[in-house]
C-alpha cells in the first residue's frame, strides 16, 4: 500500500535525479490528482497546520504537500509532477521575489496561470501581519525563546529595523526555528484572520 510520505521521499529522489519509476505506481495507487508546491519545510507546517484546523486531510483527498527545498528547484518539480511528467494539477505558494521562478517553471511544465498564490514578502511576513506583533512575541515568550528575543533585539543590525522585520529575522535565525513557528503561528490564529494567500490556496484544493 502506497504511503504519502513515502510518495514524498520518491519524488525528493527523483527531483535528485535518481530513477522515476516508484512515483508513478504511487501516485496511483494514493489518487493523487493535486500536488502542493512549497518552497521549504516552515511552509509546509504551516499548510499542514491550517488543514488540519480545518478538519481535512490532505492526502485523502489526493493533495500532495510537497518542500521542494528551496524556489530554484520549482522547474525540476513542476515538470516531474505536472503535464510533462505524473500529469497532477499544480498549485501552491511562493513569496513576490520568487514568483519568476514559478512563472517560467508553470509555463514550461504546461501548467495553468496562475495556479500559485503569492506572499507579500513571505509566509512569515503574512503571519506576522494577520497577528501583530504583540502577539508574535507573546508565542515567542510562551515558548521560552524571549531571551533568545531580547537579545537578538540589541544587535546593532536590529537597532532601527521595524518590529516585523526583526520578527522575520529572528525566526530564521536558528534552524528549526522557522520550521516550528510556522506551526504554532497557524495554530494561534483565528481562522477568520488566515492570511489571504494561504487561505485562497486551502480553499482551491
Amino acid at each position: 500500500m502506497a504511503d504519502i510520505w513515502a510518495f514524498r521521499d520518491a519524488v525528493a529522489h527523483w527531483a535528485a535525479g535518481g530513477p522515476g519509476g516508484g512515483p508513478t505506481e504511487s501516485a496511483a495507487e494514493l489518487g493523487l490528482h493535486t500536488a502542493v508546491l512549497l518552497e521549504g519545510a516552515s511552509d509546509f507546517a504551516a499548510v499542514e497546520t491550517l488543514a488540519a484546523r480545518r478538519g481535512r486531510d490532505l492526502g485523502a483527498e489526493g493533495v500532495c504537500v510537497i518542500a521542494m527545498g528551496g524556489a530554484m528547484s520549482v522547474g525540476r518539480y513542476a515538470g516531474l509532477l505536472g503535464p510533462p511528467g505524473l500529469g497532477l494539477r499544480l498549485t501552491g505558494l511562493c513569496d513576490v521575489r520568487e514568483r519568476r521562478y514559478y512563472d517560467r517553471a508553470l509555463q514550461r511544465a504546461r501548467a495553468p496561470l496562475p495556479g500559485y498564490f503569492v506572499c507579500e514578502a513571505d509566509l512569515e511576513d503574512e503571519l506576522i501581519r494577520a497577528l501583530g506583533t504583540a502577539r508574535v512575541e507573546a508565542i515567542v515568550a510562551a515558548e521560552g525563546d524571549d531571551r533568545a528575543w531580547q537579545t537578538f533585539l540589541h544587535q546593532p543590525a536590529q537597532l532601527d529595523r521595524p518590529r516585523p522585520l526583526q520578527l522575520r529575522r529572528f525566526l530564521g535565525t536558528k534552524k528549526g526555528r522557522k520550521i516550528r513557528y510556522g506551526r504554532l503561528l497557524v495554530e494561534a490564529l483565528d481562522l477568520a484572520e488566515v492570511p489571504a494567500p494561504l487561505d485562497a490556496l486551502l480553499a482551491a484544493l
